[in-house]
């Protein structure tokens, strides 16, 4: 019945989005020995995002892109 439609404009702002950017949860120091092998494990890291549950975290690490192909180093996915 046409007699009885109406319409409203809802607008919806969004307070909480990521209020807390992915950080790592210490400071870390690296250093590699000079005896250090090829595939050697030199440091594991992590992350946290307070914006989210510690089970809900899944991180993705990677070299910058103009590092890739011309780097010593690589980073490794441990599903952790």
């Amino acid at each position: 019945n046409p007699e009885k439609i109406s319409e409203a404009n809802v607008y919806i702002q969004v307070l909480d989005i990521n209020d807390h950017a992915p950080e790592l949860p210490k400071y870390y120091e690296t250093f590699v020995c000079e005896n250090a092998v090829s595939g050697q494990l030199i440091q594991s890291i992590s992350a946290v995002d307070q914006d989210d549950s510690a089970e809900g975290h899944h991180f993705y690490f990677s070299l910058a892109p103009e590092t890739t192909n011309n780097s010593r180093f690589t980073v490794k996915d441990n599903q952790g």
